[in-house]
């Protein structure tokens, strides 16, 4: 009982296999603490699942407290799936930002740039681009 109570309170979601096995497991070992009657409720589960997600899914645990409305479990396994999907999508895509001379215009001045070496290219993945604007609004919002 004492092994089980402990393996549920330190599981943590490392982002290895899928995140719908992960909560499977959990309800696995609630279901059978629920046999040694320690009632744990299927909304203390939720949460419990929720606390234990990595920080890729902080976006998605603020969307959950913002809600009037608690999600079931089912619910609960669906919104992660389609979130897990989203981070991977998110993780393979990446911005890239090609800056050019002021005066591109003007021919001349350009081949002169050109002649001087490539383009700067910027490289940030999505995840970080919505990081500096999430810093932006928030300076914003503190002026």
């Amino acid at each position: 009982m004492t092994t089980l109570l402990g393996s549920l309170m330190n599981m943590k979601y490392k982002g290895q296999g899928n995140v719908r096995e992960y909560i499977m497991k959990m309800h696995h070992i609630v279901s059978r603490l629920r046999t040694l009657k320690i009632e744990l409720s299927d909304d203390v589960l939720v949460l419990m699942v929720l606390l234990t997600l990595p920080p890729e899914f902080n976006q998605f645990k603020i969307s959950y407290n913002c809600q009037k409305e608690k999600w079931t479990l089912n619910e609960l396994i669906s919104h992660c799936v389609q979130e897990e999907e989203r981070l991977k999508k998110d993780k393979t895509e990446s911005a890239h930002l090609a800056t050019t001379p002021k005066d591109k215009g003007k021919k001349r001045k350009f081949e002169n740039e050109a002649a001087k070496g490539p383009v700067q290219i910027s490289t940030w993945t999505c995840e970080e681009r919505l990081c500096q604007i999430s810093r932006m609004a928030c300076k914003e919002r503190v002026a």
